[in-house]
This record gives structure tokens, C-alpha cells and sequence, in this order.
């Protein structure tokens, strides 16, 4: 009894992360059974808590090819952990709770609302109840979609594969079942397939807009006006999407390990999938590790930029690249006040922004370090300090790309690998909120203000 009362008295900081580790546990302890693997041997807890976090966090960097090593179970099981990793298991819950009639607590909805990254959870049984129906209803008509293309090909298994893979795509995870067409090449084989193509993008552009655009456009007749946070949404997901399609088209065209030996249409189709996905998905059609130098540091800005907030992307997201700008205009033109489309962003989201960059700048950089210098001295072309930081920077942004280094990292690697990608799940500034005590009774002190020299 005392481990419930205490438990009752975390925060939700804290139950959210706390969360989360449970549910990576049944993850890997699922997947460790024979029943998991196509061999119908156990298989190496590790290697099972690297997948599940994996998953569970919507990275889709892994160890096994998902449809050459893991059985129908296992895979089913990983399905599952994307689905409650990126809907957020708390979501889950109180959909089900509301669904059998169950009343919900302030602290259950104030839980949910940190995992959305939503300070204001009014109506939040309402919004909780749509997130799960509408993401069901999107991956199910992207799964309807992909069977028509997958199914003539590899019958019934091509209709398990296009539910998969919806699943994944929405909650952009780079998961995927077309190992039989070549292990560890993920979509390759499909960068001539619009139908597969464009669905997967449109889901992965879905989940990554977030709940709350979605929240703001479903009430759009009652409120008659789209919020601050859409609007910022909608501009950077469609700027950042017509950016890295230009981007590839002229860094990639000559390649002919990539876009090289395509024609125009062909050329467009994989740059557009690639800018879309690049950001926080990890599916790949055109394979990362053969893109020059250059392209891979372009793609590791997407990476580490990511979604919306409260969507099922990573990164450090999309809004606060954007006030990170705008800041930086402001004291250019001198200032007092940050603007954005003529409203005034307050200091607490820019302190918010800065502890945000600063966390992640942190993260990565001591992922990216670990795993350089954790390489094996045998290490092949994928243990560079690019493909590293590349993979870090994927890890930290749950976008799930690989160029080698995750395949060539010892244990030490794959071990920052899991509390990078953990970390990029959760959130940064959740984590530390979680591990820090409480200064509630310190925060009205007033102290004498200084200056500093900066720059």
C-alpha cells in the first residue's frame, strides 16, 4: 500500500517517464519469447529492450530486420508499442476509461496533457476520445490504400504489411515489413511505388502536425479563428517540406547510388518522400548511407528540427526552430518584444525554448561523443564522425535513420542509443522536470538583477 501512495504523489513529470519505462519493459520481456522470433528461440534481452524502446519511442532504428527476425507475434507486439508509444500510453487509458463510463481525475488529464505537450487540457476528455478515433480512422485508410498496392503482390501477408506500416507511418515510426525484398533496406524497393509513396507521407505529415492542429481545426466552427500554434504549424511543416524536397533534388540528382538513374517523376517522388520522412519518420528510399557527405548533414538538420509539438514526431520541433527565428529578428531590428504573426510571445516560452535547445544540444552531443568513441576499432565506413552524429541526432529526434552506425556500435553505443532515443520521446525538459525536486517555495524570492557581457 505504501508503493500506491507513493506512487499517487508523483508528478506527472514523473509518472510520465515512469510510464513509459513500464511499458518498454513488457515490451522487451514480449519480445524476449520464442513465440517472438521466427527461429522459436529466446532472444537476447538487449537486443528485445533496444527494439521495444525502439518502438515504443517511434525511433525505428534496430538491430533485427523487422520481417526477416521477428514472427508474426513479435511483430504484432512491436505494432502494439508503436501505437501506445505514439497516441501516448496515458492517451490510451483515458480513452478506454471514458469509453467504460469511468470518470477521470484532474491528475489523469493533467498527465495526458504534459505527454501532448498541451499546457491547457480543458474539454480533454473530448479531445482524448477524438485523438484515438481520428488516428484510428487515418491508419486505417492508409492501411486500405496500401493493400490495394501490396496485396496483388504478396496476398494476404501484403495486407498485415499495409496495417503495419500504417501504423508506423502515422506515428512516425520507421518501422517496416519489406525485408523480404532485401533485409535492413526499408522501402527501397518501393521508390517507384507512388501509391505506397505518397500514403506513407501523408500519414507521417498527419501524425507529425499534432494533436492540438488537429483539436483546433475540429472546433474550428465554434472558436472561428485558427490559434497562433496552428498557424506556426502549418507554415514550418510546409516550408521545411518544400525545403528539403529542393534540397535533395539538387544535392542527390547526380547521385547514382540515390537519385541519379531515376527519371524526373521518379526524382521528385523520392525527394518529397525523403523531406517528409527525413524529420522524424526513418523510412528511407533511397538509402542514407549511400547519400554524399553534404546530403547527410542537411538531413541531420531535419532531423534534429522534427514535428509539431504534441504529434508522434521528435525533434526539437518545428515551433521552437520558429521562435528561435523570430527571436532572432527581433534583436536585430532592436526590439523590446518577440512578434509573431502579430502576437507577442511571452518570456516564458523563449526560456523554454532556450532550455529546450540547450537539453537537446546536450543530449546529442554526448550521444554523438559515446558512440564515436565507443566505435570498434574495426569498424567500417558507417563508424565516421558524420554517420555518428548522423545516427545520434536520429536516435535524440526519434526519426529513426541509420547511416551504419547503429549496425557498427559495441554495447556501450547501442546502450546511449537506448536513453538518447528514451529521452527524445519523452522530452528533455519532461525528464530533467521528473528527476529534479520541487522549488515551488523558492520562486516568488526576489533577487537583485545583474548584467552580464554576452557575444
Amino acid at each position: 500500500m505504501p508503493v500506491f501512495k507513493k506512487a499517487k504523489r508523483l508528478s506527472p513529470a514523473r509518472t510520465l517517464v515512469l510510464g513509459f519505462l513500464i511499458i518498454i519493459a513488457v515490451g522487451t520481456l514480449l519480445l524476449c519469447l520464442p513465440a517472438a522470433s521466427k527461429s522459436g528461440k529466446f532472444t537476447p534481452i538487449f537486443d528485445c529492450l533496444f527494439t521495444a524502446t525502439s518502438a515504443t519511442c517511434v525511433t525505428g532504428l534496430i538491430i533485427y530486420d523487422t520481417w526477416a527476425y521477428w514472427s508474426i507475434f513479435g511483430q504484432v507486439v512491436i505494432a502494439l508499442l508503436i501505437q501506445v508509444g505514439g497516441l501516448g500510453f496515458v492517451t490510451i487509458i483515458t480513452f478506454f476509461n471514458v469509453a467504460m463510463g469511468k470518470k477521470l481525475g484532474f491528475k489523469t488529464l493533467k498527465i495526458a496533457s504534459e505527454d501532448l505537450s498541451e499546457s491547457s487540457f480543458k474539454n480533454g476528455r473530448k479531445i482524448f476520445i477524438r485523438i484515438v478515433k481520428y488516428s484510428l480512422i487515418f491508419e486505417l485508410i492508409g492501411a486500405i490504400v496500401m493493400s490495394f498496392a501490396l496485396f496483388p503482390k504478396y496476398g494476404g501477408y501484403g495486407i498485415f504489411m499495409a496495417a503495419f506500416m500504417s501504423i508506423a507511418a502515422f506515428c512516425n515510426a520507421g518501422f517496416d515489413l519489406a525485408g523480404m525484398e532485401g533485409e535492413f533496406s526499408s522501402l527501397i524497393s518501393f521508390q517507384d511505388n507512388p501509391a505506397v509513396l505518397i500514403t506513407i507521407a501523408m500519414l507521417i505529415i498527419l501524425g507529425g502536425l499534432g494533436f492540438i492542429v488537429w483539436e483546433n481545426f475540429l472546433t474550428i466552427r465554434e472558436s472561428r479563428k485558427i490559434s497562433l500554434h496552428t498557424k506556426v504549424v502549418l507554415v514550418m511543416t510546409a516550408a521545411l517540406v518544400a525545403a528539403g524536397t529542393l534540397f535533395y533534388l539538387v544535392s542527390e540528382w547526380n547521385n547514382p547510388k540515390t537519385l541519379g538513374k531515376m527519371d524526373f517523376g521518379e526524382k521528385l517522388l523520392n525527394a518529397f518522400f525523403s523531406s517528409v520522412t527525413t524529420r522524424t519518420a526513418g523510412f528511407d528510399s533511397i538509402g542514407m548511407n549511400n547519400m554524399s557527405e553534404f546530403s547527410q548533414m542537411g538531413t541531420i538538420l531535419l532531423m534534429f528540427t522534427g514535428a509539431a509539438p504534441g504529434s508522434t514526431g521528435g525533434g526539437i520541433k518545428i515551433t521552437t526552430l520558429m521562435v528561435v527565428i523570430v527571436t532572432v529578428v527581433s534583436y536585430i531590428r532592436n526590439k523590446n518584444d518577440v512578434e509573431l504573426f502579430r502576437h507577442k510571445i511571452s518570456k516564458l516560452v523563449i526560456y523554454r525554448t532556450v532550455v529546450t535547445m540547450a537539453l537537446s544540444f546536450a543530449a546529442v552531443g554526448i550521444c554523438f561523443s559515446a558512440l564515436y568513441f565507443s566505435m570498434p576499432k574495426d569498424a567500417g565506413a558507417g563508424g565516421g564522425a558524420v554517420q555518428c552524429l548522423f545516427d545520434a541526432v536520429s536516435a535524440f529526434s526519434t526519426a529513426g535513420l541509420t547511416a551504419g552506425a547503429t549496425a557498427q556500435a559495441g554495447f556501450v553505443g547501442k546502450c546511449l542509443l537506448i536513453a538518447t532515443m528514451f529521452l527524445g520521446r519523452v522530452g528533455p525538459v519532461s525528464v530533467i522536470m521528473s528527476l529534479v525536486m520541487n522549488t515551488q517555495d523558492r520562486k516568488n524570492i526576489v533577487v537583485p538583477e545583474g548584467e552580464i557581457l554576452i557575444g
